[in-house]
């Protein structure tokens, strides 16, 4: 990416994404399930069963592609290669991680693409209407309909539920150490987090453009979210400032500045009530396109980031914005695009 970049005001709204032709779906075509052996707490056998009997139950066909996760991204590509050429979806089973590669893949190769959740939040599923447990998951994909919704790109990788710098990636990081020890479980994922944040010190300074303002800053975590649901939960769902609404046109971001430890506390806290957005040294925005350079970029050209759960490093600048093409995933009649009510975060 040039260095004399500058941000472009990019169009993201639903009604600019509806008014897209969806591709196409031929009912009578295999779905192309795959499966992250990995993911989730059940085994694979009990993974292909619920797909299997959802399958028959409805008369549909499909074909199993179960890999390991250093696989995946090879499988979801040639899968939504398949699906593209057959008029048929590609199905991703597992958990936002997985669901990440398999949509990189689908939105790629401009086919379907549906959703079967194995993950600890599954906050992509829960905001789309998609259910939670996975019997009830593979039943709606077999009537379902592809719709658009919004993904974000963060350089050259898109998300769907967030991407984020500093201390989120440690995060990230840190709790699956802590899973490996302790078991998958939202309250292990609770306390790694306040375990890392009360530790955070270190500062990004960080110069960041939007088509509104230039400025640069110091923050501990500079965390954007395309998932209403998600941001809500833990009440940094920030007032519209753009036309639509995170997940519906713009996206949130929240910085998080250097504070002491007793503070870091407070917010903690406002956060495990939903309050975030209420806690000192908090700062919340919308944007629909942003660039962000670390300001000494002489001695910091690749920085670690997240997204979605996974964590990598980038080249900066860091380009994060709302994307023209939409991403069509499989909804079933009804489901409107949204959870019916968020859960207590954890």
């Amino acid at each position: 990416m040039d260095d004399n970049f500058r941000p472009q005001w990019i169009g993201g709204d639903s009604a600019h994404r509806a008014a897209m032709s969806a591709p196409r779906l031929d009912p009578a075509a295999p779905l192309l399930f795959v499966i992250n052996a990995g993911a989730g707490a059940l085994d694979l056998e009990a993974k292909q069963a619920v797909i299997r009997r959802a399958l028959a139950e409805h008369g549909r066909k499909g074909e199993l592609l179960a890999c390991e996760p250093a696989d995946l991204g090879r499988v979801a590509t040639e899968a939504a290669a398949a699906a593209a050429a057959r008029g048929t979806a590609v199905v991703a089973v597992g958990g936002d991680g997985s669901l990440n590669t398999v949509a990189q893949a689908a939105h790629a190769a401009c086919c379907p693409m549906g959703v079967i959740p194995y993950g600890t939040f599954n906050y992509f599923a829960r905001t789309h209407g998609i259910a939670t447990e996975p019997d009830a998951a593979a039943r709606q994909l077999m009537d379902a309909s592809p719709m658009p919704v919004q993904v974000g790109a963060i350089n050259d990788r898109i998300f769907l539920v967030n991407a984020s710098l500093g201390a989120y990636p440690e995060l990230l990081q840190d709790r699956e150490a802590w899973k490996a020890r302790f078991g998958r479980s939202r309250w292990v994922a609770f306390v790694a987090a306040c375990a890392t944040l009360l530790r955070a010190q270190r500062r990004l300074r960080l110069h960041i453009e939007t088509a509104t303002s230039v400025r640069d800053v110091q923050t501990l975590t500079l965390f954007v979210g395309n998932n209403r649901l998600q941001l809500q939960q833990v009440g940094v769902d920030p007032e519209d400032t753009l036309d639509g609404s995170p997940g519906d046109g713009s996206m949130a971001a929240l910085m998080l500045r250097p504070i002491g430890t007793m503070s870091m506390l407070g917010l903690m806290l406002h956060g495990a009530m939903g309050r975030l957005g209420d806690a000192a040294g908090v700062e919340t925005f919308e944007f629909r396109h942003m660039v962000v350079r670390p300001r000494l970029a002489t001695r910091r050209k690749v920085l670690v980031v997240a997204f979605d759960g996974e964590v990598t490093r980038m080249r900066a600048p860091i380009d994060m914005r709302v994307l023209d093409k939409p991403l069509y995933l499989l909804q079933a009649s009804g489901a409107g695009g949204r959870a019916s009510a968020p859960e207590a975060a954890a």
